[in-house]
């Protein structure tokens, strides 16, 4: 076996420290950390693990609320859901590793997410993902989506969770660097919610679940830097995963969970072995030490810094109550799964490792007795709480404003056309191709299918030996780069007011929220300035709207070194979205039911927006305009009408404005329902294109019955909210006005190949 590399500040920054970061680790330990240490400070250093360039702006998020139990700082957010029962669910990225290796990628991060989950306590149930890829005639983007899905697809489905959500965007902003958010919920009691502590000093610490290999390592400081043609070759740091095995621990744990042998949990994601350990000691208050000598292998020859860093899946660690182990370990065998003590909770406060030095398990060999060594001795608060955390300078890009003067009237128009054109769009149209390699009705809780509503809608089976509920949620996902990218502060704050408003849209009361913010180079004081503002308009809806933020992820460095410079992506601050109906009965899908019914527009009526649209951004080429605003108690006012309308049964259809505006949300509505309408817009505004396909927020087409009309209107002035008479439901064409007049037809078979430019 190879020596080990003798540490210096020159592989110090090799390993991502910046020099007074290996200072501070030098002065705090008073000598020179050993090979395994600087590869652990490295890990937990890094952006993916330590928060430290986005800790000090998260803090502003509100967190707390009336139903949470766990808010942000456990393996996944927890919601009372009533009747005993919760809803526990968290996003994360899978960025970088997707665009190594697309279906591996993607794979592992379903994977990760529902560790995540099911460690909590909680059986899964729903999965969701949020996607981004690079421009659609870019060469890699065909593969790359392909990939991505296929592996998103053959993980889900293999393990036999639903995945019933999404939404997928394509910009060249993506180009060098995709987006793979994942999105897992389970549901748990919620008087057993289980935590990821390192509890009782003299407790048994085990391994359970996959070995270790040599697969990612250095994943989270690979995720914790900017693209370049190295980057891309580095396949070796992305993980594989295996569902069949996943779906045996899901299974395991539940079991183990049930026997109440357990005093905490977690799993090893990011950074493997290291991250899981000394997360669970700062939790606790403890300290940690392992024997690597009896941590199982799958490789030969693996090193203590590899077997530290490893993200090898399927992995779980595991605190026992002393005296209890045993039984954890017979559970493990009946599922045919490795469980094995490795270590022990101490009271020092240290993270300390050992092992016996050449020795290799693999090898046949038995290990020589009283020849371990400890490899590293660390403070659990060095890795933790006392780990660097950067108030990074924040300068406005001004870059977003001096696109704002664009006249639009410049721009051909043709209202026929153009509809037909954003229909098909591949940032519009279908997503069929994608959600028909998922399965969706595996657990036959899915009570909308995906596409049909604005939100998912899944059924929870709340039934055990004591209590036996239906509920019903309502999940969505979404953000608007472009918004972000023209107004960090109001585009983050409409990202959170869509995911919410997409639950309103069915019926649900959006309860919890979670988040994957997907930005830049935080080196760079623009990137910063960005996401300091994102935080400040999630903040500024969350409070507005009532809902916290329970859980999530920071992804940064998010960005390609190209020949002119760096390039990052759009600031994307995804919000995962988590809405509870009262009854089945309130559920309201998005597309026209009835010839004859009302067609309506809920929110304020204006000439709208095109800063940031779909329309504008392609008819100009790039993303320009002055973007739209939110009226923020406008929005909540909206969203308390939709709930409160759907759960008295006024409403036969609910689709939100978003992507390509009211024209394109009239036209879905049509499609889903295969019937036409005949609209008329006030102030004769039909033939323009801000009216047609202006992007502002805070609207919904809905559709209802003559006769509930009236109460609905009276709903609506009560809490101030403006009605618009758009028109009725009837014939085989949308017609809007003098100046569009389009099949239905026509309209779907555009919107049901708009991927194929994509796809082939």
């Amino acid at each position: 076996m190879a020596a080990e590399p003798t540490v210096t500040p020159e592989l110090a920054r090799a390993h991502g420290l910046t020099d007074d970061e290996y200072r501070l680790a030098c002065d705090t330990l008073g000598r020179t950390p050993s090979w395994p240490e600087l590869g652990v400070l490295s890990v937990m250093w890094s952006e993916h693990c330590s928060y430290k360039s986005s800790r000090v702006h998260l803090k502003r998020l509100p967190t707390k609320g009336p139903r949470v139990i766990q808010g942000p700082g456990e393996n996944a957010g927890v919601v009372d859901i009533g009747d005993g029962w919760a809803v526990v669910f968290k996003m994360e990225s899978h960025n970088h590793p997707s665009f190594i290796e697309p279906y591996q990628g993607a794979a592992t991060g379903v994977g990760g997410i529902l560790r995540d989950v099911f460690t909590m306590g909680a059986r899964p149930v729903a999965l969701m993902n949020s996607l981004r890829f690079g421009a659609a005639t870019h060469p890699r983007t065909p593969s790359l989506l392909r990939g991505v899905v296929a592996g998103i697809a053959g993980y889900g489905n293999a393990i036999g969770v639903p995945t019933v959500a999404g939404e997928v965007q394509f910009d060249a902003a993506y180009n060098g660097n995709i987006l793979v958010n994942a999105f897992a919920l389970g549901l748990a009691r919620s008087s057993k919610i289980f935590y990821g502590r390192a509890a009782g000093v003299g407790n048994p610490i085990l391994y359970v679940g996959a070995r270790t290999g040599r697969d990612g390592i250095h994943g989270a400081t690979m995720a914790s830097a900017e693209f370049d043609e190295e980057k891309e070759a580095e396949r070796p740091t992305v993980q594989v995963g295996d569902p069949f095995l996943e779906k045996v621990l899901v299974e395991a744990c539940l079991e183990i969970f049930a026997a109440d042998v357990l005093e905490g949990i977690q799993d090893m994601g990011a950074a493997g072995l290291t991250s899981s350990t000394v997360e669970m000691a700062s939790r606790a208050g403890n300290g940690v030490e392992l024997d690597l000598d009896l941590v199982p292998r799958r490789a030969k020859a693996l090193t203590p810094y590899e077997i530290l860093l490893s993200e090898s899946q399927e992995r779980m660690v595991m605190v026992a109550r002393r005296g209890l182990e045993q039984r954890v370990i017979d559970l493990c065998a009946k599922w045919d799964l490795d469980a094995v003590v490795i270590g022990r909770v101490t009271d020092t406060k240290r993270w300390v490792v050992r092992a016996t030095p050449g020795w290799d398990p693999m090898s046949g060999t038995p290990c020589p007795e009283g020849q371990s060594r400890i490899v590293v001795d660390l403070p659990v608060d060095l890795l933790t709480d006392a780990a660097p955390v950067y108030q990074r300078p924040c300068v406005d890009d001004p870059r977003p404003v001096e696109r704002y003067e664009v006249d639009h009237r410049a721009l051909p128009f043709d209202a026929r056309a153009d509809l037909l054109d954003l229909v098909g769009s591949v940032n519009v149209g279908s997503r069929a191709w994608i959600y028909r390699q998922y399965d969706h009705l595996v657990r036959d809780g899915t009570v909308v299918r995906p596409g049909a509503a604005d939100a998912a809608v899944v059924r929870l089976f709340c039934h055990d030996e004591t209590s036996h509920h239906e509920k019903f949620i309502a999940l969505a996902t979404d953000c608007n780069g472009r918004l972000c990218e023209l107004d960090p502060r109001a585009g983050a704050a409409m990202a959170v007011a869509e995911a919410c408003r997409n639950l309103a849209c069915t019926g649900a009361e959006p309860i919890g929220l979670t988040d994957c913010l997907n930005f830049g180079n935080p080196t760079r004081p623009e990137i910063m300035a960005q996401f300091r503002d994102a935080i400040d308009g999630m903040a500024d809806a969350c409070r507005a709207l009532g809902v916290p933020i329970v859980s999530g992820n920071v992804s940064l460095y998010n960005e390609t070194l190209e020949a002119a410079g760096p390039r990052a992506v759009l600031p994307t601050p995804t919000i995962g979205a988590v809405g509870l109906f009262q009854s089945s009965n309130d559920v309201v899908t998005a597309g026209f039911k009835r010839r004859g019914d009302r067609v309506l527009l809920l929110g304020p009526w204006g000439a709208g927006a095109l800063g940031g649209s779909e329309w504008l951004t392609r008819k100009a080429g790039s993303i320009c305009g002055r973007p739209p605003s939110i009226d923020l108690a406008a929005e909540a006012a909206l969203q308390k009408l939709l709930v409160g309308a759907a759960r008295e049964g006024l409403l036969a259809s609910a689709h939100d404005c978003a992507e390509g505006g009211l024209a394109v949300a009239l036209a879905e509505s049509c499609i889903l329902g295969r019937l036409g309408a005949t609209i008329t817009l006030p102030d004769g505004r039909s033939s323009d294109a801000a009216t047609l396909f202006g992007e502002d927020p805070t609207r919904v087409v809905v559709s209802c019955t003559p006769y509930v009309e009236g109460l609905l209107r009276d709903k609506a002035r009560a809490l101030g909210v403006t009605v618009t008479a758009l028109g009725v439901v009837d014939g085989a064409s949308l017609r809007i006005g003098d100046s569009l007049d389009v099949a239905v037809n026509d309209l779907a078979e555009r919107h049901s190949r708009a991927l194929s430019p994509v796809t082939g």
